[in-house]
């Protein structure tokens, strides 16, 4: 592959390295696919979630109002419509919602979803496969001495900038695994300190987050009884993130909000990897159809899923390839690679990619808090774009 051939002759490629704000629509979108997974595979993931909604409901006691279910609410924003579109210079018909992952129980980003999803399949695997747990069990059995020693026979690692290691971290310790953590240097300390005080190792490493997982996957190898949840090509975690659509359609219905050819529904999401806005873009074209858009959003410095796809190439390139140096207040974002399979799924779900400035993301986090009173990480408003 010849970088500097590729930036000459494709101009989203230069726009990119020029670190541009530009909005990418994919010439792929709505054409006719075969996916590796389907419906049948979100509702599966759904009962595992319900199967241990027990166990959640009486180890965190901030999953009882909810009876053990992750989830968070869908909040009109009509405050910081008014503030954005004044802000841009630009009108906006229709209304703006905000999915407030940054509600969902434990560790209170979307990662919630995915990660923390992957771990309970392992765990009801570990379980079953002893003999010690049966689909029919109430799963709050699990929180008994008997499970954590079974438990902690095992271990479970990941490489992330934060929130997913969050997630991970925080029930899988709960059920009592051995768990490794691998950051980069990017990541919050605040998050860090949190696993540590949680019991998780946390490892640290000077370059990027593409070191830190590499550096994880490879110790995992090494150890047969160490579980590795790859960010980069998990389909357990996307599946754990398309279960959001079955909660969203529900929370549409008993809002009255309509989505169909006259009201179509476009959603925003921040991209990194890319596995957690394909998982919620997958759940939402199955479970509510065509009239459903999703665009992802990405900083300026670090589009990895935007260069992967309008290239072609997916995870074959980084955007350290053309020059970018993937720094970014949006830390959350911090991804320089996509993942192996978010690529290839989205080709023909997917409407677009936008990216923003720092500036940008970092005065719509400020406008939020000012106008609607909620609070976010910088990487979560980056899907307010114009």
């Amino acid at each position: 592959m010849d970088i500097n051939n590729l930036i000459k002759e494709t101009t989203i490629v230069y726009d990119l390295k020029e670190e541009k704000e530009v909005f990418w629509v994919n010439p792929e979108y709505g054409k006719k696919a075969v996916l590796p997974v389907d419906q049948a595979d979100i509702f599966d993931a759904e009962a595992r979630f319900q199967r241990f909604a027990p166990y959640f409901k009486e180890e965190f006691p901030e999953t009882t109002q909810s009876n053990g279910i992750l989830e968070s609410p869908l909040t009109p924003i009509p405050k910081m419509k008014e503030a954005v579109t004044k802000f841009e210079h630009y009108s906006l018909t229709g209304n703006v919602y905000l999915k407030e992952d940054n509600k969902l129980p434990i560790s209170g980003s979307i990662k919630s979803r995915g990660g923390i999803y992957e771990v309970l399949k392992f765990a009801e695997q570990v379980a079953i496969e002893s003999g010690m747990l049966t689909y029919m069990d109430n799963y709050s059995i699990l929180r008994e001495s008997k499970f954590h020693k079974l438990f902690s026979n095992y271990g479970v690692s990941v490489g992330s900038t934060g929130n997913l290691a969050l997630s991970i971290g925080i029930v899988a310790a709960h059920l009592g695994f051995q768990v490794t953590v691998h950051m980069s240097h990017d990541a919050k300390k605040w998050k860090k300190d949190l696993l540590r005080a949680k019991g998780v190792n946390v490892i640290e490493y000077p370059g990027s987050f593409t070191s830190a997982i590499t550096a994880g996957r490879k110790k995992a190898a090494e150890d047969p009884k160490m579980y590795f949840i790859d960010d980069e090509g998990s389909y357990d975690l996307f599946l754990g993130y398309s279960v959001s659509a079955i909660r969203l359609q529900k929370q549409l219905k008993d809002q009255n909000i309509q989505v169909d050819k006259d009201h179509p529904l476009f959603v925003y999401l921040p991209a990194g990897v890319g596995g957690s806005p394909s998982g919620v873009s997958f759940g939402l074209k199955t479970i509510l159809g065509e009239n459903v858009h999703p665009i992802f959003a990405e900083p300026t410095h670090i589009p990895s899923v935007l260069l992967g796809m309008a290239t072609g190439l997916n995870d074959k390139i980084s955007v350290y390839d053309i020059g970018l140096d993937g720094l970014t207040e949006a830390d959350g974002l911090a991804v320089g690679r996509p993942s192996r399979i978010a690529g290839k799924i989205m080709k023909t779900l997917l409407l677009g990619i936008g990216t923003f400035e720092d500036a940008r993301v970092l005065a719509y986090t400020a406008q939020l808090w000012d106008t609607e009173n909620i609070k976010v990480e910088p990487s979560a408003t980056g899907v307010l774009l114009p």
